[in-house]
């Protein structure tokens, strides 16, 4: 995926970088300065977007959410679901074992835990052949279990996750970060580390090298 000069309603200077297959990315920052619109752009949902925004011939992006707005998967178990997509049932049942989903197979969607539900998410989009992960805050409102579920969940999965977050235990795990800051700068933070000390200190993050140059 490649950026080029991208902005977004102008709510940061425009800026260009580079995400791999594979990569974990954090979009950190204070609230209001644009990460969540920055992901939805990537989605294809922003029609303030400036810039290029280009995918891979193979690319396929995917949004995560909470699984709140799931009405069609409720009164059906985790395997009707999964097999919805796989058709056989011992892939599916592979499928949802993969994911510390199998003994779950037989439950309904509506009695999972807030863990579970992420979970069985994730591998529906999976299943669905996205292999870019976007994910606005996706562990707010999850108690620490529910929280180490959906973590156990991405380790699992093969493609490309970028994540707006601001729980430092969750994108601990992440392999790089791009900070927004309040006055619409745009950083590239090789590390975890480095990301936490921008975020309690932004007046040092010009001392940070840049992914790529902003321009005013």
């Amino acid at each position: 995926m490649k950026l080029e000069e991208v902005t977004v309603d102008d709510l940061f200077f425009p800026f260009s970088d580079e995400v791999h297959f594979g990569e974990r990315v954090g979009l950190i920052g204070p609230n209001g300065t644009g990460k969540t619109h920055l992901l939805n752009a990537l989605n294809g949902h922003s029609s303030g977007l400036v810039g290029t925004i280009t995918f891979g011939p193979r690319t396929s992006v995917g949004m995560f959410t909470q699984v709140n707005d799931r009405p069609e998967f409720a009164g059906r178990t985790c395997i009707d679901i999964v097999r919805d997509k796989l058709i056989d049932e011992e892939r599916s049942m592979r499928a949802l074992a993969r994911y510390g989903l199998r003994n779950q197979a037989r439950q309904e969607f509506q009695t999972l835990s807030g863990g579970q539900k992420a979970r069985l998410e994730i591998l529906t989009l999976e299943l669905d052949g996205h292999n870019v992960l976007l994910l606005d805050e996706p562990t707010d409102n999850l108690d620490i279990e529910s929280s180490e579920a959906l973590e156990t969940a991405l380790d699992g999965f093969e493609g490309t996750v970028i994540a707006v977050s601001h729980d430092r235990t969750f994108l601990a795990k992440f392999d790089r970060f791009i900070m927004v800051t309040d006055e619409g700068g745009v950083f590239g933070l090789p590390d975890f580390d480095v990301a936490m000390k921008g975020l309690a200190d932004p007046e040092k993050l010009p001392t940070v090298r840049l992914a790529k140059p902003l321009t005013s």
